[in-house]
């Protein structure tokens, strides 16, 4: 098979061609795209490489004679966006195994290829501290995440980190093993909520600066795992590497786990629950009930608050008129639940700017779209989560605030939601709580990235709702926005094809064949990689 680039106005459609042979999608004359199951990338989370198949792919780029270039002339542009903004795709969530193998291995490679071809900058990589520091305190495995920055580096993308500290129920991916281990002789490491239900995927912000890690505190912990990961991937960072997320919670994001029993099947989400029973964030209330002269009110959390999947009049507490978050007991509550949770991301966040200060990496932490009942009066589910945003109080100013002050950039996952995607009875609006957290960014000069709400599915709209919001001024000023996740759906034809009409319209780099490093350039009777036989496994976000 030959395919002829025959000008620089076909370029983008050239390119386009290159990345769907090399997944293997075929197009009609009517330019619908089609995919084989016997060609199709397979992600396979049981397996650390790709089912054997017959079929493989053969490419060869050529350009009609009076066409060729001279030795001389200038190449296409490079990968230099034209509207500044950085496209990267997330790679799969467990793109390193639980061992320290690349997983998906050769799937990743072809993807990598197709993703550059298509004018991407780089990709999102999650390191996760339940593989590089799996079976003792200070011994590090970053072999796997190692022999992938490598892989990214080869490709000619760049790369973003996400260093995740919490765990993972699908794919399956732990805490490390000497932490459970501590876990299961005292519980109170995790957060707990009042009917004593534990969570168990990420440390109680409330044991940060507390020796409970074999008499380590985790900010001990954390600091030592970044200084080790900066060692093992120096001569990356600020060239192959461009930014590091910091993991502030559960998945990642800066918030309480207030959902951790909320039911994934109600049409209307409930409003969550406070997450501080366990002993520690006792002991704490406890101090600041003490110090405000209400001993009191230390006791506990609210009594009258809603359980997970109650709405907010189901009880007192939340409720738009005479609720008790509006009383003076309410006010001492959530001002000291969410101080915690300013406090917790203030102490991550100077850990991280001051360890990596010498790299000129950007630091970046995702603060998440809480968006249900938004347009209540009382804002709940934002409540439970730790931020005390009402229709009478901003409740971003602090967090932004705390990020200016350690110069880290914000991640904002959501920009594809629109209102009209949620039952109007849930008084959901994410596009208000964008527009707000994005003003209280402006107000202390942060810059802003963006991110989907999920890998699953994009909702109808989503790409013209991220394009939009990548339009406006300042709508992602830090210049990146990271797309979740690359996967089996990520290639299915039904979004592959949706998800390169976006890359265009955003005016992604243009990238020649040319652009490509020597070992990609697909020649003259070179196979490309054999395809899986079937789609294997979707991945999901983190």
């Amino acid at each position: 098979m030959e395919v002829s680039v025959i000008g620089s106005s076909q370029e983008k459609a050239v390119r386009t061609t290159f990345a769907y042979r090399i997944l293997g999608f075929c197009s009609s004359r009517r330019n619908d795209v089609s995919f084989s199951r016997k060609s199709r990338i397979g992600f396979d989370r049981t397996s650390t490489r790709l089912r054997k198949s017959t079929t493989s792919l053969t490419l060869k780029a050529v350009q009609p004679e009076q066409d060729r270039r001279p030795p001389s002339a200038p190449a296409l542009s490079k990968s230099h966006p034209n509207n500044g903004i950085g496209l990267y795709v997330g790679l799969p969530l467990d793109a390193v195994s639980e061992t320290g193998t690349i997983n998906h291995a050769r799937a990743i490679s072809v993807g990598l290829k197709a993703l550059k071809l298509l004018g991407v900058e780089g990709v999102e990589l999650p390191v996760w501290w339940g593989v590089a520091e799996k079976e003792e305190n200070g011994s590090y495995n970053f072999s796997g995440y190692l022999d992938l920055v490598k892989m990214v580096e080869k490709s000619g993308l760049k790369l973003h980190i996400s260093l995740f500290f919490h765990a993972s129920k699908q794919p399956k991916i732990s805490l490390p093993e000497w932490v459970t281990q501590i876990g299961e002789n005292d519980p109170s490491i995790y957060f707990m909520d009042r009917s004593g239900l534990l969570y168990k995927d990420c440390l109680s912000l409330a044991v940060d600066e507390l020796p409970v890690l074999g008499g380590k505190t985790p900010m001990d912990i954390y600091r030592d795992f970044y200084e080790n990961f900066k060692s093992s991937f120096s001569e990356f960072i600020n060239s192959t590497i461009t930014g590091i997320s910091i993991g502030l919670g559960p998945n990642g994001e800066l918030r309480y786990p207030f959902d951790q029993g909320r039911s994934r099947n109600s049409k209307i989400p409930g409003v969550g629950e406070f997450q501080c029973y366990d002993k520690n964030m006792l002991g704490l209330l406890k101090l600041y009930a003490e110090a405000s002269g209400n001993p009191l009110w230390g006791l506990g959390g609210p009594h009258d608050a809603p359980f997970y999947d109650q709405t907010p009049d189901s009880n007192r507490f939340f409720k738009d008129h005479g609720g008790s978050w509006e009383t003076p007991y309410g006010d001492f509550f959530l001002k000291w639940y969410s101080q915690e949770l300013v406090s917790h991301a203030s102490r991550l966040l100077s850990l991280a700017s001051s360890v990596f200060a010498d790299t000129g990496v950007s630091i970046f932490g995702k603060v998440p779209m809480v968006h249900s009942w938004y347009r209540s009066r009382a804002h709940p589910s934002e409540l439970t989560a730790g931020f005390y945003n009402t229709e009478k109080r901003d409740g971003y100013d602090s967090i932004a605030e705390v990020f200016a002050k350690n110069s880290c950039k914000v991640i904002l996952p959501g920009m594809d939601l629109l209102d009209e995607d949620f039952p109007n009875n849930t008084l959901s609006s994410p596009q208000s709580l964008l527009r707000q957290i994005r003003a209280a960014c402006s107000k202390h000069g942060i810059d802003i990235s963006g991110q989907n709400s999920s890998s699953v599915a994009i909702p109808e709209g989503g790409f013209h709702r991220m394009k939009e919001n990548l339009s406006i001024p300042d709508g992602c000023s830090s210049g990146l926005f990271i797309y979740e996740r690359m996967g089996a759906y990520f290639f299915s034809p039904e979004h592959f094809h949706s998800f390169t009409a976006f890359v265009r319209s955003i005016s992604q780099p243009q990238t020649d064949m040319d652009d490509l490093p020597e070992e990609q350039k697909v020649g003259a009777n070179e196979p490309l990689l054999p395809m899986a036989s079937d789609s294997g496994a979707h991945l999901q976000a983190a």
